[in-house]
């Protein structure tokens, strides 16, 4: 589980280095990272579930990457359009809290 959460940190999630000073800050900071990641796996993996979609995870979010969301800003407020032109990206909009297309 460990392993897989390193692998998560550093490939799903693309973390980068992040530079302490103190080898005990370093320890700290490593760990406390690949926790939350793997804690954001299990979520996704969990929704992914809850939402029966027939993905895996490493899969959601490779479509989910393909999503292209536009914000435009006018004088009195800001619209941000979402264009979900795929089957795959119908698929996942449960995990966005939308129903599907």
């Amino acid at each position: 589980m460990v392993d897989k959460a390193f692998k998560v940190a550093k490939g799903i999630l693309e973390t980068r280095p992040i530079f302490h000073f103190t080898p005990r800050c370093i320890e700290e900071a490593h760990v406390c990272i690949c926790f939350i990641a793997y804690k954001v796996y299990q979520e996704l993996e969990r929704l992914i579930k809850a939402n029966n979609i027939d993905y895996s995870v490493d899969k959601v979010i490779d479509i989910a990457n393909t999503i292209i969301t536009l914000k435009v800003d006018m004088p009195h407020n800001r619209q941000v359009y979402t264009m979900i032109l795929t089957p795959q990206q119908k698929a996942i909009l449960p995990l966005f809290g939308h129903d599907k297309a």
